[in-house]
């Protein structure tokens, strides 16, 4: 399995990786973004919006478990820092919700179980007081392949 790392010395280095993701993806598409609280997961899915041509602003939300933005595909971004109980999310049924457009989950470990078992995981983390280190896991062949597309893109 080819796990690309992507370096960012920047928010807006984020967002821009966020961005050609985001013009990859297609309907039923799940991206879950992992990682420390300030690790930029909310700035990534700024990005990942910009590449689906979203207009509103994509932010995290304290009291709305799943935000919808209309763009090329409609973004369903779920952000799970806040949830109380992982049943609340099999609630939601997520996957079948957003399987018209792409699903952004943010934290998608307080409810594992309840996440597709195909999707692009990406693990944000510090790499050092400025940069952050993306490492991009795909689970299921889409993945791999749009894993290899984002790759190509970013050397050509």
């Amino acid at each position: 399995m080819n796990c690309p790392v992507f370096r960012s010395r920047s928010p807006s280095e984020t967002r821009r990786l966020g961005a050609r993701l985001g013009r990859l993806l297609q309907a039923g598409d799940v991206v879950l973004l992992m990682g420390e609280l300030g690790a930029g997961k909310t700035v990534l899915a700024q990005g990942i919006g910009q590449g689906l041509e979203v207009r509103d602003p994509v932010r995290s939300s304290a009291f709305v478990l799943v935000s919808e933005y209309r763009g090329r595909l409609t973004m369903y971004h779920a952000d799970l820092y806040r949830l109380e109980d992982p049943s609340q999310v099999a609630e939601l049924a997520l996957e079948e919700n957003a399987a018209d457009g792409v699903l952004v989950v943010e934290w998608p470990d307080r409810a594992w179980e309840e996440m597709p078992p195909e999707h692009l995981l990406v693990h944000l983390e510090w790499a050092d007081s400025r940069g952050r280190r993306l490492t991009l896991r795909p689970r299921g062949a889409r993945y791999q392949e749009l894993v290899d597309r984002l790759g190509r893109r970013r050397r050509g």
